[in-house]
């Protein structure tokens, strides 16, 4: 297995939030790291500047984690950019506007569990198959960034978005054992109410404020923190981890 510190790595919504956060901290850590994003190309490739600056390696790569043609696309200029594929963060994912199940439409609900469960799937797919010592790869590792929304259910916000990170939860458990054998270790991260952008996409930028009461820790968390468990769990540290989830939510 491939625990070696460094190596190459694909990071899905990688240009903000938490995933801009993890390309910083694995670009630290001897990473060339693949900073995947869908439509913000500037902010990408300013991490990759950014990044390649402070001496190391980056690059932005446009990519609909929900589309399969695009996410072979995504793998293939990874390994010609940068080589070998040894690590995937399946971090991209989103959410829509704060709405309850009875108001749920077809449309939102194929929306949410394309891009966080069919396009989490795609890219676990093409890691596997690149980094499996039965496909000739030296193992590696996957982290999936879940929720805890998927242990909490997010009654009358997003059940819709906690049920696809309870897939996520799912696959990580599955998929671990599947590829065990094959050189690869199968984790996941679940955040818990972390500032970053995507509370907007929800429709409420300053749902921290509100919700931080409901927090143990009495605040929300940082993207870095975030991070740091997903940088451990790629780690050597964290060699006999597979399967495993850490919940990175203040308490909740």
């Amino acid at each position: 297995m491939n625990d070696q510190q460094g190596g190459v790595v694909i990071v899905t919504g990688g240009n903000r939030g938490i995933g801009a956060a993890t390309c910083r901290g694995l670009a630290a850590q001897g990473y060339a790291v693949t900073i995947n994003y869908r439509i913000n190309k500037s902010q990408a490739e300013a991490l990759a500047v950014e990044i390649n600056t402070a001496g190391g390696r980056a690059v932005a790569i446009q990519c609909d984690v929900s589309i399969e043609n695009e996410v072979v696309n995504l793998f293939e200029q990874t390994t010609q950019q940068l080589g070998p594929l040894t690590a995937l963060v399946n971090n991209a994912g989103i959410l829509e506007t704060q709405i309850k199940v009875v108001d749920l439409t077809p449309d939102r609900i194929d929306r949410i569990f394309a891009t966080n469960v069919r396009g989490s799937f795609l890219c676990a797919r093409e890691a596997v198959r690149r980094m499996s010592n039965l496909c000739g790869g030296n193992g590696g590792g996957i982290v999936n960034v879940s929720s805890a929304a998927a242990r909490l259910g997010s009654p009358d916000e997003y059940v819709d978005y906690a049920a696809s990170k309870g897939a996520i939860d799912s696959m990580t458990i599955g998929l671990s054992k599947e590829v065990a054998a094959e050189g690869i270790r199968v984790n996941a991260v679940r955040p818990g109410f972390i500032d970053t952008e995507m509370h907007a996409s929800g429709g409420e930028p300053d749902r921290l404020q509100r919700v931080r009461g409901s927090i143990p820790l009495g605040r929300g968390g940082e993207a870095s923190e975030v991070a740091n468990a997903i940088i451990w769990l790629l780690s050597p540290q964290s060699s006999y981890c597979t399967g495993t989830f850490i919940d990175v939510s203040g308490g909740r």
